[in-house]
This record gives C-alpha cells, structure tokens and sequence, in this order.
C-alpha cells in the first residue's frame, strides 16, 4: 500500500486547513458526481418517451459512466494511490476509461445530432433505436477491450499503446468537437431561421443548443488535460507528476464536468427536469410529464 502502511489514507495529512479543504472538495465532488448523473439516469429510465428519443440514450450512457467515475474517484481521488503504470495500487486501467467512455459518448452524441440537423430525413431512416443502442454499446465493448489488451501485455508495451493512442485520440477529439460544433451551429441557425415559429421549431432549437453546450463545457475542462498530454509526449516529460487525480487541478477538471454535464442536460431539457422533479426527487408529488426538451 501506499508509503509502506497496510491501510490506505487520505492523500493529504490532515494536518492543515488547506489539506482538510481539499479532501473536503474531494469527498463532496465525488458525491455530487454520483448524486447528479445517477437521478438524471433515473428519470431517463422511468419515462418512456425520453427513452424513446436517441438523444437521451447518449445522454443514459454518459451519466452511467459518470456514476462509475464519480464512484472510483473516492479511491484514485481521495486516498494515497497512483493508478498509473507499475503502481501497486493501480486500477488496471479501469478508472481512466470511464472517464474515456463519458468523452466517447459526448463525441457519439455530437456526431448524432449533426446527422440529425443535416439529413434529418435519412437519419430517421438510418438511426434507428436498435442502432443507436449498437452503436453505444459498441463504444463500450471497445473500451474494455483496450484495457484488457494493456493487463495481458508488458508495462513497457502497455505505455507506447496507451501513448501512442492518447496522443492520437486527444488530436482527433478536439479537431471533431470544434469543427463538428462551428458547423452544427451555422448549418442549425440557417434551418431554423427558415422554419415558422413552432414547438417542434422550439424542441430542434433546444436539442441542438444543448448538445453544442455540453460540448462547449467538455472542451472547456478537458483541453489542458489534453493539450498537456501532447505537449508531454513530444518533449519526453513526466505528464503525472502529482500525488494522486485528486491533487492534479488537470485531472480535476475532467471530474468537474462530470458533474457540470447532468445540471447542463437537467437546464436544457424540460421533459427531462419535470421527471426529475416529479418522480425522483419529489416522487411523492408525482405528475404527468412530457418528453418534450
């Protein structure tokens, strides 16, 4: 275990007011992350018509993966572990890639509503319920499978894979998030602009302006992660030189979203809001609600 005891501890002595502070911050965080992603997963769950949109599917898978990262966090975050490579008190892998599945839902959501805005008429014929679902659980399968692949190879290979691959994918990500955003933007206002004043106008305009928000906040918290992974990989640096995810204000950052995105999905989204409100925080006071965002 960490610094030679048998037990595990708080990263930070509690000694000082500053330390008790962040552990503080640490502790409410992780309960804020699981608290916010696992009602929005259940009012998703408990309305049929929410289900019955893709949207929301995205929506249900990342706060999924959220809840397992505001879960795992209590352990990477909040105690004396390093859950990098060779470290004894590693995760395997298995908390970075919840993270990575909440950032591969928010890229499949974006590339989603593109299609949508784009061609609606063929996205109604190609996206389909079951393909939606295909395509989720795809991104999912895929992840585990890479952090199967990195425990049965050596640490040495496990790092050039995982190197290689962050690089490549920070690189990526960042070019489809902006492009994808400036173009749904302009190509969303130009049709909505041309369409008479509706609810269905209204539902298009809110769905369009709430995705292109979370992206907004995802590039907002996860950029100098990513370009400080870029950065280390072409100057040979040490990229975790902190404690712990916990005292890293980079790694923080990305655990932030994860509790910024449920509150931006519950304020973009009425029909989400009113089941919130009505069948899972105040289930006693339950009423009709509509799907309608």
């Amino acid at each position: 275990m960490s610094n030679g005891s048998n037990a595990l501890s708080p990263v930070l002595p509690l000694t000082s007011f500053g330390n008790v502070l962040m552990f503080l911050f640490s502790i409410l965080l992780a309960a804020a992350i699981i608290f916010l992603n696992a009602s929005v997963s259940l009012a998703i769950l408990l309305n049929g018509a929410l289900r019955g949109e893709n949207r929301f599917m995205y929506m249900l898978s990342t706060c999924v993966s959220d809840v397992c990262t505001g879960v795992s966090y209590y352990y990477a975050g909040v105690l004396d572990v390093r859950d990098g490579f060779g470290s004894p008190t590693s995760t395997h892998h298995v908390v970075p890639t919840f993270l990575g599945l909440s950032y591969m839902a928010i890229i499949a959501a974006q590339a989603d509503r593109y299609h949508a805005v784009v061609s609606p008429f063929q996205y109604a014929r190609r996206m389909t319920r079951a393909r939606t679902l295909l395509v989720i659980l795809s991104y999912w399968v895929y992840a585990f499978v890479i952090v199967a692949a990195n425990n049965l190879v050596t640490v040495g290979v496990a790092r050039r894979i995982t190197g290689f691959g962050s690089l490549a994918a920070n690189v990526l990500t960042v070019v489809i998030m902006i492009g994808l955003n400036v173009q749904l933007f302009r190509i969303a206002r130009f049709q909505l602009e041309r369409e008479p004043p509706s609810e269905e106008r209204e539902h298009k305009r809110s769905s369009v302006y709430l995705i292109l928000v979370v992206a907004a906040c995802f590039l907002a918290t996860w950029l100098p992660i990513f370009c400080h992974i870029v950065v280390c990989h072409f100057t040979g640096t040490t990229c975790y030189s902190f404690r712990n995810e916990g005292t890293d204000p980079l790694r923080v950052l990305p655990r932030v979203n994860a509790a910024l995105t449920p509150v931006l999905y519950v304020r973009g989204c009425a029909g989400l809001r009113a089941t919130l409100l009505a069948r899972v925080w105040r289930p006693g006071r339950g009423k009709r609600v509509t799907a309608r965002g």
